[in-house]
């Protein structure tokens, strides 16, 4: 893994490699570098550990995602402020199974970075609300829950939104 300032200077790099390749009139080769480049860019953005992790996450991998998770030293350092979300927010998943109070610390620093998605925030909010119900704070899972159905455009949640009121009303 690059450091992600690498991955630009790489880019940059390899752009200008394309520009020679386009001044010698090798128009292929430059075209070619320059989706090369495309890559490294692509990579600035999407980190390739976070991309790994969440395939194995979509596996129900938990060991291989936090095998590939483990694999950012420095997450602070290495990741732009969304993909330190995203970092966060396979974290708290992975913590949900077992450690709730870890889990919310993890879903609240995602939360705070951001994730770009509002589905992956409505999914992050919705497991705080859940954590809270377990700990006997109703207002903020009812909080917590409103803003979750508010993120879910697609109407994906709402089968445990409903699910979750209707637990609320238990206590």
């Amino acid at each position: 893994m690059f450091h992600k300032n690498i991955k630009l200077v790489i880019a940059a790099l390899i752009i200008a490699y394309a520009v020679y390749q386009f001044t010698l009139n090798n128009i292929m080769n430059g075209i070619s570098l320059i989706l090369l480049a495309g890559v490294f860019v692509f990579l600035y953005f999407k980190n390739e550990m976070i991309l790994l992790a969440f395939l194995k996450l979509r596996k129900q991998d938990f060991p291989g995602a936090k095998k590939w998770l483990d694999k950012i030293k420095n997450p602070e350092a290495a990741l732009v402020t969304k993909q330190q979300g995203y970092f966060n927010y396979i974290h708290g998943l992975m913590a949900s199974q077992t450690n709730m109070t870890q889990a919310e610390k993890y879903f609240k620093k995602a939360i705070k970075l951001g994730l770009s998605m509002d589905q992956d925030m409505a999914v992050a909010k919705l497991q705080l609300a859940g954590i809270a119900m377990t700990k006997r704070r109703k207002r903020e899972a009812t909080t917590l829950m409103n803003e979750a159905k508010k993120l879910d455009k697609h109407n994906m949640l709402t089968d445990q939104i409903k699910m979750m009121k209707q637990q609320m009303k238990k206590f």
